[in-house]
């Protein structure tokens, strides 16, 4: 589900390449798409057809937690991002699949490990996530085990299919506007990681939470390397704390005003951006290869590629 991503896409390869069979589905029909439904809104008897006969399923459909909803906003994320994957597992366990993964996000590692951060609470995107996991693995029933992968930034391309997220850095990096960016940073991995670590939960049916990282990346050194893919090497430069709080804060003061909201609120974003969020062990596989393809050429494509999904 979601086959039609930039995730799903390697997901899809990756399998083929060790000798399964697959089955594709999207919202939107394109080459490579075998069957056409919006899996957001798709009822348990609807799902049914689809996994007849199937061995496993992998949800790889995304929410863009980013983007501003009117209050009350849990309602619309836990629409989006929870009752789909219940609705798909509940259909999955009737038609007797024996392995799932859920593609998550790397939050629900965070607020595991850092209980004092609040994240589920502050966080309408991150509560809905743990409730995706929560929710998924109670539909699928004991008998079929739900690995959920806890994705950081992705880097890669598959076709035109980028991850949604790329092209104001890429623009950013072409530009002549300072790259001025705060402490802290992120876990990173490649769409190829991904998939082959989805994959391989298939293959061995583990039903357990999997952080996904490649390296760990400062924001200097992320931004830095971005720069140098698009061919604009230059210095970055660093955002001190208080500005970057005050903008944030300021950014959802303005949200609360037109009573809206995002999933990953404003007001507490800037902990976040100035934490190092890094996943340990990381692989240590280089992410070059899959920066270069991120950005690269790029300004070609990004006018007329949909977000992936």
């Amino acid at each position: 589900m979601g086959g039609s991503g930039l995730i799903g896409a390697h997901v899809v390869d990756a399998l083929r390449e060790r000798g399964h069979t697959v089955t594709t589905v999207a919202r939107t029909a394109r080459a490579g798409v075998d069957h056409v439904l919006d899996v957001g809104s798709a009822s348990v008897d609807e799902l049914r057809p689809l996994l007849a006969g199937q061995d496993g399923v992998v949800y790889a459909a995304r929410t863009d937690e980013q983007r501003p909803v009117r209050k009350p906003i849990y309602p619309v994320f836990r629409r989006d991002i929870v009752e789909p994957v219940a609705r798909l597992f509940t259909a999955a366990r009737h038609e007797g699949l024996t392995r799932g993964v859920i593609m998550g996000s790397y939050y629900t590692y965070f607020d595991r490990l850092h209980p004092q951060w609040r994240l589920a609470a502050r966080h309408t995107y991150i509560r809905c996530r743990v409730e995706q996991a929560r929710e998924g693995r109670a539909a699928a029933g004991p008998d079929l085990p739900v690995a959920v992968l806890e994705l950081p930034f992705v880097f890669g391309r598959a076709g035109e299919r980028l991850p949604n997220w790329a092209g104001p850095l890429d623009r950013w990096a072409r530009s002549r506007t300072p790259l001025l960016v705060p402490a802290g940073g992120s876990a990173a991995t490649s769409a190829r990681s991904v998939a082959e670590v989805a994959v391989d939960a298939l293959e061995r049916a583990r039903g357990a939470d999997l952080p996904v990282a490649d390296e760990n990346l400062t924001w200097h050194d992320m931004m830095a390397r971005i720069a140098e893919a698009v061919g604009r090497r230059r210095r970055v430069g660093r955002l001190p704390a208080g500005a970057a709080r005050a903008a944030l804060r300021g950014g959802g003061a303005l949200q609360a005003l037109g009573r809206r909201e995002s999933g990953v609120n404003l007001t507490h974003l800037a902990d976040l951006l100035l934490a190092e969020l890094f996943v340990e062990p990381a692989s240590g596989r280089s992410l070059d290869q899959a920066l270069h393809e991120t950005f690269t050429d790029m300004a070609s494509t990004q006018d007329r590629v949909p977000p992936s999904t």
